[in-house]
């Protein structure tokens, strides 16, 4: 008994799905049946040339709205901005009305978009060679007339870059849409919106989008006397700028940090001129760079500012060694050191850079043990002097003559090499003072120099903070 129970329970449930599967695609059938004849009711004395308004004088009223989907790419030098947009608008027919009821409660049809008449909106600022970059969709009709169409485009405007702060730069880009041929007592825009819708939106790895409101404006054109409506969305971004400032930037503040050290390399060297030359050809090849993607404008960017300044400092520095070079190079045949230069340079300078001689402590003044040896040394003739007079006591009369002539002899031979260690202490004097200039100034240049490379870089960060 529990058998037949069980087939009886079976025997029902297939019917009813059967029926429910049948009822449905009945009425899909159905659907389709009216689908068909409201296409054929609807279109059956329908033009898509005209504007579908019952009396010509009504303005028919075209709501926009944008969607940025993508910024696909930005062309500084070209100065064209290529994104994806999807754009919707919406209007009234009034020539696609219909009941729902006669047509078993069908209230909206989908249909290529070609069958119906389309505002003519067009991106007044577009930069597209093929204007052929939207595609064909189908369009929404409701029975009330109401028409939506959703089109997906790619389009390339125009867009006035402004490169004078980049590598932060803040840039602007307009996307200005309106009717080509329908003037504002025919057609009207109306803005869904306040601003583009950005929910979709597709980061980017170099901009940061911040906004992008949208302004409607009604614009006289000299060619013709009626307004013309448009709306305008502003597109505002703002360059991320970590892959300049680890590329660029940065490698540019490590070489000008470089510059300065020039100063601190000893004059015999050979390398103090190849070092500034060196750092010099390296800003160059940055700056190459820089200006490959920029677009030629009079405004120079930031970062461009940057790399001329690093490189007229590095230009002054290397001629400054030059100069300096000749300082520290000066042979005996040279004049002495000036007053003011021993007093300015070798006494106040020398202090403030901390250039000290061998045996000279921070305070400036010679050691003792210095000090007493240049005493000392002029006694030493004297002493030999007074030991020759008595030993010239003990001989005897005979020979005082020969001696004498002997002494005389002797004497000038000691005062031509004493005159002699004169001239040499006094060229040593010499040489030894105008390198010390040169030290000093080698000092005092790297230091001012390397309080310029820290300011100007102190500057440039700034503007990334």
């Amino acid at each position: 008994m529990y058998i037949y129970v069980y087939i009886d329970i079976y025997i029902y449930t297939y019917i009813y799905i059967y029926n429910f599967f049948s009822f449905c695609f009945i009425s899909l059938a159905a659907h389709g049946r009216f689908a068909q004849k409201l296409m054929n009711d609807l279109f059956a004395n329908y033009t898509n040339a005209l504007r579908p308004v019952e009396d010509t004088d009504h303005i028919i009223n075209v709501t926009l709205q944008i969607t940025l989907s993508q910024i696909i790419d930005m062309d500084e030098r070209n100065q064209i901005l290529t994104t994806y947009l999807w754009i919707r608008q919406v209007w009234t027919d009034a020539y696609l009305t219909w009941r729902p009821e006669d047509y078993d409660g069908l209230g909206t049809i989908r249909i290529p978009s070609s069958y119906v008449w389309r505002p003519d909106i067009v991106l007044y600022n577009s930069a597209d060679d093929q204007f052929s970059s939207s595609m064909e969709t189908n369009v929404v009709i409701k029975n009330n007339g109401q028409v939506v169409w959703d089109q997906p485009a790619i389009t390339k405007s125009s867009c006035s870059v402004d490169v004078a702060f980049f590598p932060f730069d803040v840039q602007e880009c307009r996307f200005t849409f309106g009717s080509w041929t329908h003037n504002g007592n025919q057609m009207d825009l109306v803005n869904e919106l306040d601003s583009a819708d950005l929910s979709d939106f597709v980061p980017n790895v170099e901009w940061e989008v911040l906004g992008m409101p949208a302004k409607k404006n009604i614009i006289l054109y000299g060619c013709c006397s009626d307004p013309y409506p448009d709306i305008t969305y502003t597109l505002h971004l703002k360059r991320r700028a970590s892959f300049y400032i680890f590329n660029l930037l940065i490698p540019c503040m490590m070489i000008s940090f470089l510059a300065p050290l020039g100063f601190y390399l000893p004059a015999d060297s050979g390398e103090k001129v190849s070092l500034g030359v060196t750092v010099l050809l390296a800003l160059t090849v940055f700056q190459l760079l820089v200006a490959e993607s920029m677009p030629p404008s009079e405004s120079v960017p930031l970062i461009g500012k940057y790399y001329i300044a690093t490189m007229t400092m590095i230009t002054a520095s290397t001629a400054l060694t030059i100069f300096i070079m000749n300082i520290h190079h000066c042979g005996p045949e040279a004049r002495p050191v000036p007053r003011w230069a021993r007093r300015l340079i070798l006494n106040h300078l020398a202090r403030i850079c901390f250039v000290y001689e061998v045996g000279e402590n921070c305070l400036g003044g010679a050691s003792a043990g210095k000090r007493a040896s240049l005493q000392e040394e002029p006694e030493a003739p004297l002493a030999g002097h007074n030991n020759a007079r008595g030993m010239n006591w003990d001989v005897n009369g005979q020979k005082e003559a020969e001696h004498r002539q002997r002494g005389g002899r002797r004497s000038w031979n000691i005062e031509y090499i004493a005159s002699c260690y004169q001239d040499q202490r006094h060229t040593a004097r010499l040489i030894g003072e105008w390198r010390k200039v040169a030290k000093v100034m080698d000092r005092f240049f790297m230091w001012l120099f390397f309080i310029m490379v820290f300011f100007m870089s102190l500057l440039i960060m700034g503007k990334a903070i």
